[in-house]
Formats: C-alpha cells, structure tokens, sequence
C-alpha cells in the first residue's frame, strides 16, 4: 500500500458522505450532532485536501458535483470498513456498563420495554439502556442500535437472531362504535366496517387477507404512520384498530370486535450484530429480552 495517498481526515470524508446522503448541510449536521458551520468547514477542509470541488450552491440548497458522486461510493466502503473495526472492537468488551440501545416499534417500546428496563436496572445497574422507538426498521449494520425487537425475521446473513414467542393482536373498538355499526359476528361483517390504518395501506389490506379478510382502501377513512395515534384514533371511536392483546384487552374504553374470532399471530425475533453479540453487556441484554419476551 502507498501510505503517502492516505493523506486527508477520515472525519472529513464522514461529513462529505453524510451530507451527500442527507442531502443538506443542516441534516447532515444533524444525524453529527455538529453545528452547520463545523460540518461546512470539514467539507471545505476536504476539497482543499483533495483539490476538488464536492457540492456546489442550486438556490437555496447545494447538489453534489460530478466528481463528488464519483467519490462518494469509495467513501461509502471506508465508511463500511470503519464500522467493521467499531464492531471488532466493540466486540471485546467485557465491561457489564455502558449504553445499549434498543430499538422497538412505538406500541413495543412503551407497553413491553419499561418492565424490562426496571428488570436490566435492578441486575446490572452500570448498563445504561437507549430505546429508538420507531416503526420502520433501524440499521443495525449502521450502529443506529445494538439489539431490535422485531416482527420479521430479517434477512441480512451478518445478523444474530432468536425468534421467541409469537404476539397474538384482534380487531378493537369502543363499545359505541359497535353498538352504531355492528353487529359484527362474523369476519365478513367486517368488510362494511370503517377502520384506521397504520403503516403501509397497500400491506396492511394484503395482511388482513391470509386470515380471510378482504378489506378495500375505501374501509380505511383513516391513516397514519404512528402506533399511538392509530390507537388513539380507535378509543375516541373512529373505527377498528389492530392492536396485541397485551395491549387491546387491558384497555377499559374498547373491546373486542369479534367475540368468536382468536385474533391474528404476529412473530417476533430478537437481533443483534454478529460481532456485537460477543459484547458482554450486548450479550447481557439480548439474552434477558429473549428470555423475557419467551
């Protein structure tokens, strides 16, 4: 290797890649946590390093240039190899303190997590636990967290995975609703039945229809992206919701649909990286969540 071409700041070329991804000298400086002009100032840095120009001005905004996209893919496969050696080392640790981050979608992390969280601080007090509550699925080849609590089995071969015991969910809605535009006893009752949506529509109605139900978009007057405003959504009475029973059958101001119908099983995995799983606190934390949500 000539060590005499290695001559710019890998931080530099970090700022550049994740401008280019973002899009913007804001968000960019953003997913950093740096200011917009310390972000400016490294990619300015870099230029002059390599001679090139990166980004150029287009309105209010900036484009990268030619010879950035040409770049921006070799800088993509230092990025890869940083992240190896983060994860080789990290791997080593056998310390039972510091931060694990969990992600979880939004109904996971604030109905099933918090009762494990007081457990992990009552047996290891020094691990600090992070929750990425969020709906789409984190990157954990990216570092965006260390163990996921998931509803699909992922595909990537670098993951560590253990399937536990499956959730089980039902169709809920107040009692009113029912009452006004039941009676639902059978599931094709429900296909003139108003219901609220969450996630992706299109795989939603797809879902719905391996156990027999054939819904269309237009019994879905309501939609949204977020766990808890679909399930807000349900208690204030404007439709049928989808929820697990761990969360549906607690809650006072709705009830089940269909009486006879036993409700839909959903699997759940628990991953973690390969390499992050020789980590002792990763270890820790991803064998107590396989034995909790078992």
């Amino acid at each position: 290797m000539d060590y005499k071409t290695l001559n710019f700041d890998w931080n530099r070329a970090k700022a550049f890649l994740v401008t280019a991804e973002k899009g913007s000298y804001s968000a960019a400086a953003k997913a950093l946590n740096l200011t917009q002009s310390t972000l400016g100032r490294q990619v300015q840095a870099l230029e002059d390093e390599l001679g090139v120009v990166l980004f150029e001005r287009a309105g209010k905004g900036i484009q990268i240039t030619p010879i950035g996209l040409d770049l921006v893919g070799h800088v993509k496969s230092m990025a890869e190899g940083a992240s190896k050696v983060s994860f080789a080392a990290m791997g080593q640790s056998e310390d039972l303190e510091g931060t694990v981050t969990i992600t979880a979608s939004e109904a996971n992390s604030a109905f099933l997590l918090p009762p494990f969280i007081k457990k992990i601080r009552s047996l290891a007090p020094g691990i600090k636990i992070e929750v990425v509550a969020k709906n789409d699925s984190a990157d954990l080849r990216k570092r965006e967290a260390d163990i996921a609590v998931r509803n699909f089995q992922p595909k990537q071969p670098d993951l560590i995975m253990k399937q536990v015991s499956d959730s089980q969910g039902n169709f809920y809605a107040t009692k009113e609703f029912i009452k006004n535009n039941g009676p639902f006893k059978t599931l094709k009752d429900l296909s003139n039945a108003n219901f609220v949506s969450v996630g992706d529509l299109s795989g939603y109605i797809e879902g719905l229809k391996a156990y027999g139900i054939n819904l269309t978009e237009e019994n879905f007057q309501l939609l949204t992206e977020s766990h808890f405003v679909h399930w807000y959504l349900v208690k204030a009475g404007l439709g049928i919701g989808v929820m697990p029973h761990y969360i549906g059958d607690k809650d006072k101001s709705v009830e089940r649909v269909l009486k006879s119908f036993d409700g839909m099983s959903f699997p759940t995995w628990i991953v973690s990286h390969r390499e992050l799983r020789t980590n002792r606190r990763i270890r820790f934390v991803f064998d107590q969540l396989v034995d909790y949500f078992t």
